[in-house]
């Protein structure tokens, strides 16, 4: 099985952008269809197996009744099918040049985790955090139980030669309205978490936000304290597009995927994960994930032609973001020597708490807004100790967080919506 770590790095290393879906299908013929066709789509791509709600809850017997039923399911339920079904799905895609990584959502992955290494897969995301607290009402301390046993597991496969990848969602919580410090943060944290049970072939994850010169700053503070704290680890960076509410006409929504492409060439991202037209209303087809992938493929490549279009140097200095997200890792790692432990007592203690998550293990005491300059900054910090490094705003009212919540949808749509009505 190729590794993906090794994939990307090559990538990388010769000026390439991995492009890569958030696809998954029910029906094997289209699931096997849609890998054949991202795997083309572009210089340098990862396929995507995205796993159906039912199975990321644990809920196999639903997704069994939903197949045989013949009602189609919003992602690949791994763990229902035969492992025959599943290899003739991915026969003729996983390869040297086409890695596979499974996706999911599951606070509860042990049983994808399974499924996926008795394929050959070893390719995976989450985290004990950020695939708990936005989703349900798992328990924290049994999300992160159940994650260290299946990192655990992933990392038992390197006695075997292989070099499994586990990718942090940390820097995608809740998709919207979480300022920077906090994602870059819990990202760094996860990818110790992962590292703690063995891994040593990890990405960290940042999500597109609201001001693309504090994304600059995120992506660089997040490259930069991987570089501290995994000195021993193949790391890189996976940017994804906008996970909020996406433009609704199809000019401004392939305008913000372009703009996704641009700053992860701008900040030595090594990943991009699309979006496509479809994202505002609907599941997006094969033929859009393939559009998508193209076209972040092409706006990288345009904009690494252009005159200095390489990754622009970190600011060492002066960086808000690094500053607030080194103040929120180190204070949680001085609550104890073991991740998991210390990630349970930070929320515990509200020292690490996400803005307008409902989960009973979150704090619920922090609170953001956009300012004038589009930047994302705190209202409310609650008990974070970055009082003294934080950006302030104005709390939100109910109309400004719908406002917020669509400040990026209306940006990029609004140039277009007379086009879209004619």
């Amino acid at each position: 099985m190729p590794s993906f770590g090794r994939f990307v790095a090559a990538a990388q290393a010769r000026g390439t952008l991995v492009v890569q879906p958030r696809m998954g299908f029910s029906d094997p013929v289209r699931m096997r269809a849609g890998l054949r066709a991202t795997r083309d789509a572009a210089d340098a791509v990862v396929g995507t197996l995205t796993i159906d709600s039912y199975t990321r809850v644990g809920d196999e017997p639903s997704a069994v009744r939903a197949l045989r039923d013949g009602v189609p399911l919003n992602g690949f339920p791994i763990s229902s099918y035969s492992p025959h079904t599943t290899a003739w799905v991915l026969d003729g895609g996983p390869s040297a040049g086409f890695p596979v990584q499974v996706r999911h959502g599951s606070a509860r992955p042990r049983r994808i985790v399974a499924a996926l290494t008795r394929l050959g897969l070893d390719a995976t995301e989450g985290g004990p955090v950020s695939y708990c607290l936005p989703y349900g009402r798992v328990p924290l301390l049994d999300s992160v139980r159940n994650w260290r046993e299946s990192c655990e597991a992933l990392a038992a496969l390197r006695a075997s030669g292989a070099e499994p990848h586990l990718e942090t969602f940390g820097g995608c919580m809740l998709g919207q309205l979480c300022p920077p410090g906090l994602l870059v943060a819990i990202s760094a944290l996860e990818a110790l978490f992962f590292h703690a049970a063995g891994l040593r072939s990890i990405s960290l994850s940042y999500a597109q936000q609201t001001s693309p010169a504090q994304d600059r700053d995120a992506v660089h503070a997040l490259r930069r304290l991987a570089g501290e704290l995994l000195p021993d680890t193949d790391w890189h960076i996976v940017l994804y597009t906008y996970m909020g509410l996406f433009p609704g006409t199809r000019r401004g929504a392939l305008d913000l995927l372009e703009r996704s492409a641009e700053l992860a060439v701008d900040t030595g991202a090594a990943r991009l994960i699309v979006k496509t037209t479809a994202e505002s209303h609907r599941i997006p087809t094969v033929a859009e994930n393939v559009e998508a992938l193209r076209t972040a493929s092409r706006a990288a490549a345009r904009h690494l032609a252009l005159p200095g279009g390489t990754a622009r140097p970190a600011v060492d200095t002066g960086n808000p973001v690094y500053t607030e997200a080194r103040t929120l890792v180190d204070a949680v790692l001085e609550l104890d020597r073991d991740p998991g432990r210390a990630l349970l007592k930070a929320f515990a203690r509200g020292v690490l708490d996400v803005p307008y998550c409902l989960h009973p293990d979150n704090a619920g005491r922090s609170r953001s807004a956009i300012d004038r300059a589009g930047r994302l900054v705190w209202s409310e910090i609650g008990a974070m100790p970055i009082g003294g490094v934080s950006r302030r705003g104005r709390r939100l009212t109910a109309a400004g967080l719908y406002d917020a919540l669509s400040f990026v949808q209306r940006r990029h749509d609004t140039p277009y919506t007379q086009e879209a009505a004619a």
